[in-house]
């Protein structure tokens, strides 16, 4: 089996899993679902809130340079223009004349494949050489069947930018295979909604396409209101919405997410040293978060990838089974976006400093992650398949301050007393933290379920308990079984879990 082919089974069989367990739903489902939307179920949501309860404490409560925001989703429209979204957030799109798919312009890669008829130019979809690669395993089996062997010589992007809109009709339809693509043309990723009883282009609004406005909109508020002092920053975390031409890669590229975004307010000469200690602290979070493998990396940005506003740029990014992607990224956006808003609003919003006894508009560093990518993440890095005695297991080994459940309670047998003292138990846990109770099915297969969910420990009640008040306490991930006294239980396991 080809790398590319493992790939696409894993991920195959972590969105059976997700589904089957609860973790992600395709949205409105019953009703054929709707592409680029997604609801997380009752193991996914704890994750999500896990995820943004473990940033929020880390980089917003723990420290004392960092203050929360909450802004709305619809703005004056007048944001989007100082932002420069609405001129300027815009993708190439092109169409297939041949089967009518669209896709976005710059995403369209050429594939060359050899075999021993010839060369043949294979169509995909996707961010990155890596990605077209894996993107055209399929189309490369297909090739090799049918000519007894196939080879991936050539891996080259459209790199279609604004102002080469033909430049596209050149390559293959990722869906057909067709040399049948128009040419590029603009389109706007922002969703566009009206205000009011009257849809007119007076009440025209838009849903925000990132938090981080939000944030720059109210720098003025928050300086007046909260004694801050530079260098500090502004954190939210809310959902945004950007219409993609193709959302795919399940929850990784949809058209409504969830983001966390620090602003962070310092002055010019200190963005640089600010921005490198954004950078390297960021990516130790994933880390310590349980994203330890090879699969993930810290990017510079080079000189010709940077966005006109910024200084410099890094992206933490993850190996995903589709290949390497953005997690999140961390810039360096000078005094861009405060020049802007100040110049458009007409408001004054320069910063004094009563320290250096000067005004001037601060420089900004921007680390903005992706809550579902983060999800996504861990749940790839999590998934593994093991044996135990011969028998297959799947185990989700997610982290104990990401997991959705933290400890499980089982009665060996549904008699002599044992489900009553386990419930005694369960309750008891679960007043400090997600607790399931189970008391179906043999034991081993209960251990199973807990495994496939995540959960890193079970705690189980037998005769012995019965005698002398000790439970059996299982290991997720070593398998290893140690017995306490019940009443040891929450205790052992804040300690286990790292919990106050």
């Amino acid at each position: 089996m080809s790398e590319g082919d493992r790939q696409q089974g894993l991920m195959e069989k972590l969105t059976a899993l997700a589904k089957r367990r609860g973790f992600i739903f395709q949205s409105s489902e019953i009703y054929g679902g709707i592409n680029g939307f997604w609801d997380y179920g009752p193991l996914g949501v704890e994750i999500k809130r896990n995820i943004k309860n473990a940033w929020w404490h880390d980089m917003v409560t723990t420290r004392d340079d960092m203050v929360g925001l909450d802004s709305s989703i619809i703005m004056n429209p007048r944001v989007w223009e100082a932002s420069g979204h609405l001129s300027g957030f815009t993708d190439p799109m092109v169409d297939c004349k041949q089967c009518k798919g669209r896709f976005r312009a710059d995403k369209v890669w050429a594939v060359k494949v050899q075999h021993k008829e010839g060369v043949q130019v294979v169509g995909v979809e996707a961010d990155s050489a890596d990605e077209a690669r894996q993107a055209a395993s399929a189309a490369l089996a297909k090739i090799a069947r049918k000519h007894g062997s196939a080879d991936i010589v050539e891996v080259s992007s459209a790199d279609i930018t604004l102002q080469q809109m033909d430049l596209a009709a050149g390559f293959a339809c990722p869906a057909c295979g067709q040399m049948a693509l128009t040419a590029a043309r603009k389109f706007n990723l922002m969703f566009k909604t009206y205000v009011g009883a009257i849809e007119s282009e007076d009440s025209v609004a838009y849903l925000r396409p990132e938090t981080a406005q939000g944030i720059f909109a109210n720098f003025k508020n928050v300086v007046d209101t909260s004694r801050v002092r530079l260098p500090f920053g502004i954190a939210q975390i809310g959902k945004s919405f950007r219409n993609e031409i193709n959302p795919r890669n399940y929850t990784f590229r949809s058209r409504e997410f969830e983001q966390m975004e620090i602003e962070f307010f310092c002055r010019p000469d200190e963005a640089a040293k600010w921005y490198e200690y954004w950078r390297d602290l960021r990516h130790k979070w994933y880390t310590d978060l349980g994203l330890k493998s090879s699969k993930l990396r810290l990017r510079e940005h080079g000189k010709e990838e940077l966005a006109h506003y910024a200084a410099s740029c890094a992206d933490v990014e993850y190996e995903f089974p589709f290949g390497i992607s953005e997690l999140e990224g961390v810039a360096n956006r000078t005094d861009y976006d405060l020049r802007r808003h100040q110049e458009f609003s007409g408001k004054d919003l320069t910063y004094f400093d009563d320290e250096m006894k000067d005004r001037f508009l601060p420089y900004v560093v921007e680390p903005s992650a992706g809550v579902d990518r983060t999800c996504l993440a861990l749940l790839c890095e999590a998934y593994d398949e093991d044996q135990i005695e011969g028998e297959k297991r799947v185990v989700m080994r997610l982290h104990p301050r990401i997991a959705p459940i933290k400890a499980a309670v089982f009665p060996l047998v549904k008699r002599e007393g044992m489900p009553e003292v386990a419930l005694a138990i369960y309750r008891d846990i679960k007043s400090h933290f997600p607790t399931f109770y189970d008391e179906k099915g043999a034991i081993g297969r209960r251990y199973r379920r807990q495994d496939e969910a995540g959960t890193p420990f079970c705690i189980t009640v037998d005769g012995q308990t019965l005698q002398d008040q000790t439970v059996t306490v299982r290991d997720r991930d070593s398998l290893q079984q140690v017995r306490i006294d019940r009443s040891r239980c929450v205790a052992y396991l804040k300690e286990k879990l790292g919990l106050p």
